[in-house]
Formats: structure tokens, sequence, C-alpha cells
């Protein structure tokens, strides 16, 4: 399956399937060989983020900001071939958007207050300035104000 394709099936979607997709897709290509605890922590910074209505108001739009996230880096013609990490991606993304939908005080932040993370294999941005707020797996997650 194609990134292009996924991409069309989202923006026919009505919500929140269209943005379950593209929050599954992000979490494969930014997370798929993370714990199910990295992939939910990737999940929430894309989650805070619409929520801010900083980078856009809905989590597609958020996904596919340009530069932020791998749906805008990616190229078109990628290939979605790991079939077990896209089913993985999709129940974290749903437990994820669910959490999500609870009221701040009843969620189980992972990554409390994140709003930006890179992989450590991409070397480190000017944004990220201090200590990381965590460390899970290949990624390092920051506020960044």
């Amino acid at each position: 399956m194609k990134l292009v394709w996924i991409l069309w099936l989202a923006s026919t979607f009505q919500q929140p399937v269209g943005d379950h997709a593209c929050l599954a897709a992000t979490l494969y290509l930014e997370a798929r060989g993370e714990s199910v605890k990295g992939q939910m922590a990737v999940a929430e910074v894309a989650l805070r983020r619409r929520e801010s209505g900083q980078w856009g108001n809905s989590l597609c739009a958020v996904l596919k900001a340009r530069g932020q996230f791998a749906l805008s880096t990616t190229g078109k013609n990628y290939i979605f071939s790991d079939v077990d990490s896209w089913r993985e991606a999709w129940l974290v993304a749903n437990v994820a958007m669910e959490m999500w939908a609870l009221p701040p005080g009843l969620r189980m932040d992972v990554v409390p207050k994140a709003d930006h993370f890179f992989a450590s294999n991409s070397g480190a941005p000017a944004w990220a300035k201090g200590s990381p707020l965590a460390v899970i797996g290949d990624h390092s997650f920051y506020r960044a104000d």
C-alpha cells in the first residue's frame, strides 16, 4: 500500500477515521521499530499539537504540516510493506485517540507537555535546547517554547 493511497483515503473518510489513518501512517513512518510506549509518545505529541491549534485544526492537518512529521517529508510513493507494523500502528493510533478524547485530567500522559520529538539518528535540531523531557527508545521528547 502506498502513502499516497493512504492520504487519499484519509481525505475521503469522515472524521475521526481520516485522522486515525493519518496518525497510524505517522506512527508507522516515525516509530514502527519502537515499543508501544514509544509509539504512544509520538501520537501524544501529534494530539497535543492538534489540541493547541497552532499547527492545524485536524490531526491530518497537523501531521501533514510542512516539515513537521514524516507525512510531509516521505515520498508519496513510499510503500507500507510491513503488515504487522501497520496493524500495530493502527491499534496504537486508536488507543491514543481514545485516550485523548478523555478530559485532560483523566488522560494518562506518556510525555507530559512534550510537543516536539526527534529521532536520535537524525541529530538534534536547533529547537532542541537543554535536556529532553523524556527519552523513549530512539526518540527524545521536548517542549519547544
